[in-house]
Order: C-alpha cells, then structure tokens, then sequence
C-alpha cells in the first residue's frame, strides 16, 4: 500500500523523488522519507506525517545528489512514527532501503540479528532487509539483494541503494507492484507507473522474483538466480500527465471524481455498444462466442467497493443472461477450496489491479486451471497481466481513496457483459436493443442525478451529528445500500451498516432511534411497495428516515422526512444513478465532520499487502 520511486540520471534527484511520492501519497500517508546519494555518502531525510513534512524538511535541510530512492508509508509494523520512517539503513549506515509489502517471518529474522550483535532503530519489518543485505554486502548490491531476500517469507516491492556504489538502484519485487521507467535523463522506479507520467518515456512491469538493476544510462532485470531475462518495454503514453490528474477547480479529488462520472461511463461504453446485432463486445476477453456459451457458472471476487460492485453483477448476469453467480471476498477466496467445475469462470473485480487478495485469489483460481478474467481501470497492472482475458475501465486515474467512479464503471461494464452473454443465449435482438439505448441515456440520467448536489448539503447538515446510520434497500440496490454505508465510514468516520431493507425486522431494528437516521433506496420499481413497507416499520418507531426516490413520488414523500430526488431508469441501471447522492452525502457530512475526504485515515488506496 504504499508509494515507492526511485530516480538516478543527470538531475538532481529530490525534486523528482518528491513530485513522485506527491502523485502515489494517496497509497499511503503515515510518513514520507527520501535518501540520496553523492559520490561515497547518503543523505537521508525522513518524517512522520503527510508528504509535505517531508516536503519542509529537504527545503531545510537540502537531501543533494542525482540518484535516491524514496517512500510514502502506510503503517503495518510500528506506529507512523519519524524512526520508522522509509528508507532504512543497515547499523554502518551504507545501505538503504525502501519497501512495500510485508516480511512475514521478520520476528526470527529479527532475534538472530540481534543475537548477533545488530540493533534496531525502528519497530519495523523492512529494517530486517536493511540489516540482512548489508550483512551480505561485499561490492555487489544485486547479489547481496538476492541473497538477502532467499531468507524472507512474505511479500515485498523494495528499491535499495549502496554508500559503496553510488548511481545504482537495485529494486525487487514479489507480489507488490514494481516498475522500471526509462527516461530521457535516466532511470526511475516507482511502484505506479502513473508516478512516472513526463518523466519515462518507457515502462517495464517487473515480475514476482525478478531484480533489476539501474544505473544513470542503462537498466536490466533479473530472475531469482540473477540470469538476465527478457522483458517487454511499453510505452507510457497511454498515463495521465500530471496536468490531466489534477483537481483541476475541485476542493478534491472526490468531488471532481464524482462529478466526472458522466464522462467517465461514456468512456466505459464507447466503442463496445453495436446496433448491428444489439449486443456488446470486447477486444480483451480472449473468449470465442463457443466458449461463453460453455460457461456454467461465474465466480466473481473482489474486496471494498468492487465487492459491491460485484453483488450488483450478480443480479445482472442472473437477470439478463440467465447465469448462476457467486461473489466471493478475495481475502477468503484465496485461501478457500470450494468445489468449482471446468465451466465456471472466475471474474476478480479491481480498481487497481495490484490488490494483494484479489491478486492471490486469481492466482490460486488460475493454478486450479479455471479461466480468469479481470474488470480493471489500471493499464498493465499484475491482474491486468495475469487474467486470461479481461476488460478495462477507461476511467483515468482515481486519486480519492474512497472509490466513486470506478464503482459506477465497473457496474456498466458489468452490465455489458451481462447483454453480451445473454445476447449468446436468450435475449432477443430487440431485448438486447433496448438495453443498448438505455446505457446511451445512463450518462445525462447520472448528470440529471448530480444535480441533487446542493439539497444534499442542507441534508448533510441535518444529519452530520448522527452516531449511526443506517442505509438500506432491496434487490440490485441491496449492494448500493452497502457501497453508501462503507462511504460514509471511509470519509466522515461515522458508523453505518448497509442491509437489505426487509432483514431489519430481523433485528437490526432494535438500533432504530429518534437519533438514528435510515437511508432508503425507493426509487419506482419491482420492489417499491415492500420497500415502501419497511420504510413505514422505521417510522413507526420514531426514526428519521432520508429517502432516495424517484423524482415527483409523492407517496415517498408523504412518509420521509427528507427526499433526495432522482432520474428514472430502468431497475437494472438504478445501482449506478442511486449511487450518485449516496457519494454525495457522504461527502457532505466528511467536510462538515472536519475530515480529510482524500486522505481519511488508516485508509490507503490500493490495499497491496495483506
């Protein structure tokens, strides 16, 4: 989860090593720190707190040099604390080290350094791999990296520099993202290639056990037993320049995320909606149209918010194609052996492509020999890469942790595999024609929604006090209800649960106070009059009740006490535009609460270890 860049070239190193880590704080922001590297010395600067302690403290005290390595941490071992602060040193101080990921068995590791002799500065893990690589350091930072690393259990993407052999960069990677970016005016690593948008020019996604070395002009990889391998170099054009990530007029990254979203599900659309045979296509699936009808059953698996988004495929593939699904977490998938038969395919769910569960879960899947296939926003990502076939998002970067437009991409690509394999078996081409004409008209039904924006705030500013809140609704918004309540925990740190609306008379309605205000999800459909129902048992007991509803209902309006109005679409889109002023909400009631709706905390953006 956290932020790694590296630079050595014919610049000075900390302006790149901080642009960089400014670009990847949203992976972690416990604390910030950089080493650079001049002739025989290393200069190291680190702090605890966001990136802009950093920031203050290299403008102080000036970190020179054209090569360096730097991190932005999320805490996993040891507080957010200046000591355990990225990069750490061996005990002479010639070693550096940057690292993501998580060192397993670092507690013996630790206990026979120590018996040894050596003394730790810090509480974490990765100090282990400071001390075991200078242990094995005699000339040659590669070999003294592989050695080192052939006694670590666990996971790790890492950068390492030497006081001995300055202008060197070795990095390595097992099951955390790491990329070599090949400039102009040297050689990066990052652990995003976003970080390197207009710097590298080209990029090579490193695998799981390779090592790769840089120097100003040159750069090679590796395998675990240091042959040098043959690697695809990519151009980087297809990232975001900075200029195009950038807030632009937005007080944050959220709220332009959330009002991008129009733009954001035409991009997911274009080009994949035919009208010549009323259905969808996909250039990536690798999937001939025998293949699809042969599929059985689905398994689809993620974690957070692509979970939600998952839960709303289900409905969807049951619905419109007619086939079973199960939707997994990737944190018990992976270490589950459920009984799945040749025909089921596996279908992870991922904003970033690097998530470590997802990722471990599509691998276990793969080693089984089932199909996989991946919905990602993130061009040449590890689940990217490693699916056998899979859809992209066409999102752009989401820079905001809490996830908004990807969850509403992902459920329109979801939606579009849902046409397309029913298309290959039961919808009639006029079915499949009137599913395409209703996501044409999802783009202006998501801008009519956002419209709601400026009633959303005087709501939030009725309810910003309450201690819990409940969110609730049936059938495709069952998952909605889910997605609003994890926002609201993720941004304002208010507590909320997420139910299907006719479970709370199964004891989740005993939590219903005067000071316990419920979401309902009531726009008109399949299921209105139940909900309408339910939404009636809360008020009957005295709780406040804030609906989202379709615009103009006034039998919904007759019961709530406040109603949040939204465009009509068909039940099968409703996730995507009743998602809209749940985001919005949450959003609302973080500003008012005093929170960072960026950066909330404990939170980082791709979750990359376990």
């Amino acid at each position: 989860m956290c932020g790694i860049v590296g630079f050595t070239g014919r610049r000075e190193a900390s302006p790149v090593l901080l642009e960089g880590l400014r670009r990847l704080e949203y992976r972690g922001y416990d604390s910030a720190g950089l080493v650079t590297s001049t002739g025989n010395e290393l200069h190291l600067r680190k702090k605890a707190g966001r990136l802009a302690e950093l920031r203050g403290h290299v403008a102080a005290h000036p970190a020179p040099g054209c090569s360096g390595i730097s991190h932005t941490r999320w805490a996993t071992h040891g507080g957010a604390t200046d000591r355990n602060a990225h990069p750490h040193t061996n005990t002479a101080g010639d070693i550096a080290v940057v690292h993501n990921g998580v060192i397993e068995n670092f507690a013996a590791l630790k206990h026979q350094l120590q018996a040894a002799g050596t003394a730790f500065r810090s509480d974490t893990d990765t100090e282990v791999l400071a001390h075991l690589i200078g242990h094995y350091y005699h000339g040659d930072l590669v070999a003294a990296v592989r050695q080192a690393l052939s006694l670590v259990k666990g996971t790790y993407g890492l950068a390492v520099m030497a006081r001995a052999e300055p202008g060197v960069i070795v990095g390595a990677r097992l099951g955390s993202p790491l990329v070599v970016g090949v400039g102009a005016d040297g050689m990066y690593l990052a652990s995003d290639a976003n970080a390197l948008a207009g710097f590298a020019d080209k990029v090579v996604y490193l695998t799981d056990r390779q090592i790769c070395a840089l120097t100003e002009t040159d750069w090679e990889v590796r395998d675990q037993d240091l042959s040098p391998v043959s690697v695809a170099v990519s151009d980087i054009g297809h990232f975001l320049s900075d200029g195009d990530a950038g807030r632009g007029a937005y007080p944050h990254y959220m709220l332009k995320e959330i009002y991008e979203q129009p733009e954001t599900l035409a991009n997911a659309m274009r080009g994949r909606l035919t009208e010549a045979d009323s259905t969808a296509h996909f250039g990536g699936l690798n999937l001939s149209a025998q293949q699809l009808r042969q599929i059985d059953r689905v398994v689809m698996t993620a974690c957070g918010t692509s979970y939600h988004a998952a839960m709303v495929g289900e409905y969807l593939f049951e619905e419109l194609a007619r086939l079973p699904v199960e939707v997994e977490y990737a944190s018990e998938l992976r270490y589950r052996n459920p009984p799945m038969d040749r025909n089921t395919v596996v279908l992870a769910l991922t904003q970033s492509g690097e998530t470590a569960d997802t990722l471990a879960a599509l691998r276990e899947s793969k080693r089984m020999g089932h199909t996989t296939l991946a919905i990602c926003n993130a061009v040449g990502s590890s689940i990217a890469r490693e699916a056998d076939g899979g859809v992209y998002l066409h999102a752009g970067a989401e820079i905001g942790v809490a996830s908004t437009k990807a969850f509403t991409s992902q459920v329109a690509v979801l939606t579009m595999l849902a046409l397309y394999l029913g298309r290959t078996r039961h919808l009639s081409s006029t079915q499949g024609q009137r599913i395409i004409d209703d996501l044409h008209a999802l783009p202006e039904a998501v801008r009519q929604a956002l419209r709601c924006h400026d009633h959303v705030k005087r709501v939030a500013a009725k309810y910003a006090h309450a201690k819990n809140v409940l969110y609730l609704g049936r059938q495709y918004l069952y998952p909605v209800a889910l997605e609003g309540a994890l926002k609201l925990k993720e941004i304002s740190y208010i507590h909320a649960e997420g139910y299907p609306a006719a479970e709370m008379k199964h004891g989740p309605i005993a939590l219903v106070d005067p000071n316990t205000p419920s979401v309902f999800l009531v726009p008109r459909g399949s299921v209105f009059d139940k909900v309408m129902s339910n939404m009636q048992e809360i008020k009957a007991r005295g709780g406040p009740v804030i609906a989202i509803a379709s615009a103009g209902d006034r039998e919904v309006a007759a019961v709530a006490d406040d109603v949040i109005a939204i465009p009509d679409v068909p039940e099968y889109l409703q996730p995507i535009v009743t998602a809209i002023p749940l985001q919005l909400l949450a959003y609302e009631v973080a500003l008012l609460c005093g929170c960072d709706v960026d950066k909330p905390r404990n939170l980082a953006k791709s979750v990359t270890v376990e």
